[in-house]
């Protein structure tokens, strides 16, 4: 041993490893806050208009370039304000579609009592009669199982948007059809897709189903070979999905058709990522969605 300081480790000192690990903890919660603030109040705000243009093998002539706009998942006054609502509404306006289709969940589950929650379907009813489009057409969610179809179709027939349970109509054009279907909700329920469908349509058949996982029973079905398009939604693309990572948290009967376009033998299936959140105010790398579908001959 030569004495020389050099030649002993010095230890550093206590007070210093404390700071360090606070200045780190202290920058982890600060971005964490940064990142959950940024999801809450800008991300979950930013509207995203997709366009598609989607080809259609039975296309009558007339119907090529027919608009058709998606709204899904609206979760009305929960984490979805009402300002942000008419917004959303705003941006279809402008669109100009031929057709604007609803794809449920226009509530959120909740505790609170029956009549708040009819009460909120009212103002949710009220705030879609902004839409110009003189065709709209709704679909049931699962949320919406918390009142019930019965109770929607009529608040939602106020303002002339016909609630369709497995139902068909016919959408015409220049003597020609589109026949616009929809399922009751698959999550939450179990679709009759003999009274959905059509059992010999005269034009393309177009199916609303709030949950996409249930194409895969649209196409084991004797009338699921009929369908040309199917419109879902349910998932929320994710609704906070971090990079590189498959969406945290997925419901039951959204897991398996996340977002996006689908070609599932000769039925299309467009999964919509939803206006609206739920669990959490949050959205990350999945912007609430508008859609718009032009229709094209194949």
């Amino acid at each position: 041993m030569t004495g020389n300081v050099a030649d002993h480790p010095v230890a550093e000192h206590p007070k210093k490893l404390l700071s360090r690990r606070k200045f780190l903890t202290r920058s982890s919660l600060a971005a964490a806050g940064g990142l959950a603030l940024y999801s809450a109040e800008i991300a979950r705000h930013e509207i995203s208009i997709v366009t598609r243009p989607v080809s259609i093998d039975n296309l009558p002539d007339s119907f090529h370039n027919f608009r058709i706009v998606q709204i899904s998942d609206i979760h009305y006054d929960g984490y979805s304000e009402p300002s942000f609502v008419r917004r959303v509404i705003g941006h279809v306006n402008s669109l100009a579609p031929d057709l604007v289709i609803l794809t449920g969940d226009y509530i959120s589950f909740s505790p609170l009592p029956r009549h708040i929650i009819i009460g909120t379907m009212h103002r949710c009813a009220e705030t879609l009669q902004g839409i110009h489009c003189r065709q709209r057409f709704a679909v049931m969610g699962n949320h919406d199982s918390a009142i019930g179809a019965p109770d929607i179709r009529p608040i939602l027939a106020e303002v002339d948007i016909p609630l369709l349970v497995n139902e068909h109509v016919p959408i015409e054009r220049g003597g020609d059809r589109l026949w616009l279907c929809g399922a009751h909700d698959p999550v939450t329920h179990e679709p009759d897709l003999y009274a959905t469908i059509p059992e010999k349509p005269d034009g393309p058949v177009l199916l609303m189903s709030h949950g996409p996982d249930y194409a895969d029973d649209v196409l084991a079905h004797p009338r699921g070979q009929l369908v040309d398009l199917m419109f879902s939604g349910h998932s929320h693309g994710g609704q906070v999905r971090l990079p590189f990572m498959r969406p945290l948290h997925l419901p039951s009967g959204g897991q398996k058709y996340v977002e996006g376009l689908f070609r599932l033998n000769r039925m299309q299936l467009y999964v919509n990522r939803g206006i609206g959140a739920v669990g959490v105010p949050f959205r990350l790398n999945c912007p609430p969605e508008i859609t718009l579908f032009t229709l094209q001959k194949a």
